[in-house]
């Protein structure tokens, strides 16, 4: 595998871990990011939003406590509010997000990130 694979991980989810597993697997050269650690930010978000073809609100966990306690199922919420939303509680990412190029991949269920391994 030639290109680098970017993953953003949560090493306490198992999805998660079982993706990293799949790249591991295949020699995939993996820069992974903790987002929970590290969270992306506005703009980055946003381009990822792109790559997966989703709104904001297809890649928020709709049960983390930040989603209800913030009302984020208002349909009054503008794309930058939603994604702000993202970033100042990363925890709302769902994950795991896995780039390689300019295609990404959510890996639920983590076999999908084979779609993007060249």
């Amino acid at each position: 595998m030639s290109e680098a694979v970017r993953i953003f991980h949560n090493p306490r989810c198992s999805k998660s871990r079982q993706t990293m597993e799949i790249l591991n697997n295949n020699n995939a050269d993996v820069s992974v990011v903790e987002y929970l650690k590290s969270p992306p930010g506005s703009a980055e978000l946003n381009e990822i939003l792109d790559m997966l073809g989703m709104e904001p609100r297809d890649l928020m966990r709709k049960n983390e406590k930040p989603y209800k306690e913030n009302q984020l199922d208002n349909p009054q919420l503008t794309r930058e509010q939603l994604i702000q939303a993202m970033v100042d509680n990363p925890v709302l990412i769902e994950r795991p997000i896995v780039i390689c190029g300019n295609k990404a991949v959510i890996g639920r269920p983590p076999e999908k990130v084979m779609d993007i391994l060249s």
